[in-house]
């Protein structure tokens, strides 16, 4: 009676302990969550890794445009204008005579966003290996300028404490704060008009980070939707995702 009762214990463990395995298998696959696209399946893995690759090499090659000479100040999509403070002393100027030194002022506006958006690749490249499944997900699926929302709300805060000081050297170096304190007290000097004394170095380091940020969608979207611009299988399968979806 005992081995016959022993017998009928081990034969319902079997199935039990079969089923708690293939539980298990079903949670791991599901924890997985491989996306199927055609014939092969992508991991989380080589989403979030062809997603990185794919913003790493294009924010690099942006950012690299916009530090060359010129990169701002010949780029009308990100060119920096004059504060509308100062729009009214570079209208005052030129009715003096004074163009040249207008337009060397703005030039030389232009010649420091350029120095600081040196320091922009290695926060960029910082806030992208760090991303998240979900983040990589969720930009990959989402609307065309989601990777560059999701850059601007994590890298502003270092971008500007990287920028700002390089901005104010640059300023410096160039010689561009001598010409503006020329120009800025010439301006002040004239009768009936009113005094300014702008501060350059946040309005330049302001200017900066929004052109980083409207190449960063430009290339973001030049990815997205330019078949030529996966270079690799991996990024072929990912971004077939986003073109289904």
């Amino acid at each position: 009676m005992k081995k016959f009762l022993l017998s009928l214990m081990v034969a319902a463990m079997v199935p039990a302990a079969a089923n708690a395995q293939l539980g298990g298998l079903l949670d791991k696959a599901k924890s997985t969550v491989n996306i199927a696209t055609g014939k092969s399946t992508l991991s989380n893995t080589e989403i979030g890794n062809g997603l990185k690759a794919a913003l790493q090499e294009g924010v690099t090659k942006q950012v690299s445009k916009l530090t060359a000479v010129d990169g701002f100040y010949k780029n009308e999509a990100v060119k920096i204008l004059l504060p509308e403070e100062l729009q009214k002393v570079d209208k005052k100027m030129r009715q003096m005579g004074m163009s040249k030194m207008a337009d060397e002022g703005l030039l030389l506006l232009n010649r420091a966003a350029e120095d600081a958006v040196k320091e922009a690749t290695p926060i960029f490249v910082n806030a992208i290996t760090s991303m998240s499944f979900t983040d990589a997900k969720n930009i990959l699926m989402g609307a065309d300028n989601s990777a560059t929302a999701y850059l601007q709300k994590t890298t502003s805060t270092p971008l500007y404490s990287k920028f700002s000081p390089v901005v104010q050297t640059s300023l410096n170096n160039v010689g561009a704060d001598v010409i503006w304190k020329s120009i800025i007290e010439k301006y002040n000097s004239f009768p009936l008009v009113t005094k300014v004394n702008p501060d350059l170095t946040d309005y330049v380091t302001d200017k900066a980070m929004d052109g980083v940020f409207k190449m960063i969608t430009v290339e973001e979207k030049n990815i997205r939707t330019n078949l030529s611009s996966r270079t690799s299988d991996l990024l072929k399968k990912v971004f077939a995702l986003q073109d289904k979806k």
